[in-house]
């Protein structure tokens, strides 16, 4: 994928008159009447594209087959009266689609295909999704039509930038995400802002970093602080899924006053980075253009990295939607692999908590849609977990799509009371999930061989006994052999079974070939 710079920052309000204001004061009626009665007509514009700095994306492999995350969407279609149009850069296999249509309980595929509608822009470059619609007047018109009634319809994305902004106004309808203007609140530096505002523990550290030099001196800062660090965590502002980390070791450093002189001269070559093939000359470059915050490392045996989501309705409700244990790898053991829900139950009510009094801090901002807050817990000598919040993640995120397959597929609810997910006949249901299933011999599976994998070893969704595995990031398979997979069952050890056998059964049939 071709890079290219970031976006520029949102308009102030008055360069569209208001315009913006107004289409999102529709939300909150159109919503009302949603949660009335959800078979009442919508429609939903979906745009999965990722408006960020796409150098960093770049560096994901099969970035541009994520977009296929959010085909969770398509099982809204299990509400009769609702409408999908879903937006891509390239056209996706039919096959995949026939897939996600199969998984809606009790609709016929007929009558689901009919209320969507698919459309491409047919361009893989490394340019956000929402800029090559923008770019294509005849697509944005084609939107338009498949939209219809403009008053019932809203906007669904990734995230939002001044590009989303853009795309909401001149298709006019509503942006369900946060407005661009409070992006900010979202990096690394307003995270850190946000906790303290909270009043919840965060990593001794520094935001709002310019450049190398105001690296070197938070740096200098935080081992004085804390004389036995033994490592710190430099991160770009908009970082994403760790590939903007780093860690600086401390081993040989001085205890006087030349400390600073070291760390400058030491920082070139020390500093270890998450993203492969990264170089300092690179990484201070991009460090100084999208700024960033340097954090202690949290140390501990035994230490975890859980996350807990929540959405701010168009109501004004505060929702505690779920939580999660990431699974974390990489060079650096920063980046996101996959994750287990709900996360433990030692922590797991602390984390509603502590993500409610963000949630609080964030919904006084202004903040709206969906968002998640990642922390670090390090058990302690009396059973209990000490909780540092670590980022805010104001966008959807890695654990979202695998949220709404449950979810979707079963009908159930997440108790905030008990941090317990329920299907309707009062089980309860967990999952394992992950987005980087990889392995060079799956390049050998086309989508079609996929799907003829699972039916002829039994790898699906069984609505009957509400469990078993789905598939995401499908179209990714034969050029990365890289696969996203969801396994939902009653308990964590039978979820964790079910994902192991198939992994087993793909690699023995790729093996084969």
């Amino acid at each position: 994928m071709t890079p290219v710079a970031a976006s520029p920052p949102p308009p102030d309000e008055a360069a569209d008159g208001g315009a913006f204001t107004a289409l999102q004061a529709r939300l909150e009626p159109l919503f009302r009447v949603i949660q009335a009665d959800p078979r009442a007509p919508r429609t939903v514009v979906v745009v999965p594209g990722i408006s960020m700095d796409q150098e960093v994306l770049a560096r994901i492999d099969g970035l541009q087959h994520y977009e296929e995350r959010q085909l969770t969407m398509l099982m809204l279609l299990r509400l009769p009266n609702t409408r999908v149009v879903f937006v891509t850069s390239t056209p996706i296999d039919p096959v995949v689609i026939d897939y996600y249509l199969s998984l809606l309980p009790g609709i016929p595929h007929p009558h689901a295909l009919r209320r969507l509608t698919m459309l491409s822009a047919c361009d893989g470059s490394g340019v956000s999704l929402s800029r090559k619609i923008l770019e294509r007047p005849r697509l944005i018109e084609r939107i338009r039509a498949a939209v219809g009634d403009p008053s019932v319809a809203h906007l669904s994305c990734f995230n939002s930038s001044d590009l989303e902004r853009q795309l909401a106004l001149r298709l006019g309808i509503p942006l369900y995400a946060c407005d661009p203007r409070l992006a900010p609140l979202g990096g690394k530096s307003g995270s850190r802002e946000v906790f303290r505002e909270a009043g919840i523990a965060l990593p001794a550290g520094s935001e709002n970093l310019r450049d190398a030099g105001d690296v070197v001196q938070a740096l200098a800062a935080l081992r004085h602080q804390q004389p036995i660090l033994d490592r710190a965590v430099v991160k770009l502002n908009d970082g994403a899924s760790g590939e903007g980390n780093a860690v600086f070791p401390f081993e040989g450093a001085p205890g006087d006053a030349t400390l600073a002189a070291w760390i400058a001269a030491e920082l070139p070559r020390r500093l270890a980075y998450e993203a492969p093939d990264e170089h300092w000359e690179h990484y201070s470059a991009k460090f100084a253009e999208m700024r960033g915050i340097v954090e202690a490392w949290i140390p501990g045996a035994g230490k975890r990295s859980p996350s807990v989501q929540l959405l701010v309705t168009p109501t004004g409700l505060l929702e505690t939607i779920s939580t999660h244990d990431q699974v974390l790898g990489g060079l650096t053991g920063q980046k996101f692999l996959g994750s287990t829900f709900p996360a433990d139950a030692g922590y797991r009510l602390a984390l509603h908590e502590d993500g409610r009094r963000v949630g609080e801090v964030l919904r006084r901002h202004g903040v709206l849609g969906r968002f998640g807050v990642d922390f670090v817990v390090v058990p302690q000598a009396d059973g209990t977990w000490r909780r540092y919040a670590i980022e805010i993640n104001l966008r959807k995120g890695g654990t979202t799509h695998t949220f709404q397959t449950l979810q979707y597929l079963t009908d159930g609810r997440y108790g905030e009371a008990d941090g317990v997910f329920r299907v309707p006949t009062g089980q309860v249901r967990v999952y394992y999930a992950t987005d980087n299933l990889q392995n060079p011999l799956y390049r050998r599976l086309t989508p079609q061989d996929l799907i003829d994998v699972a039916v002829e070893h039994d790898l699906h969704f069984d609505h009957t006994l509400v469990e078993g595995v789905t598939f995401n990031l499908i179209g990714a398979l034969s050029e990365f052999g890289k696969l996203g997979v969801v396994s939902i069952a009653g308990s964590a050890e039978a979820a964790m079974r079910n994902y192991q056998r198939t992994v087993r059964t793909l690699d023995q049939v790729s093996a084969r070939g």
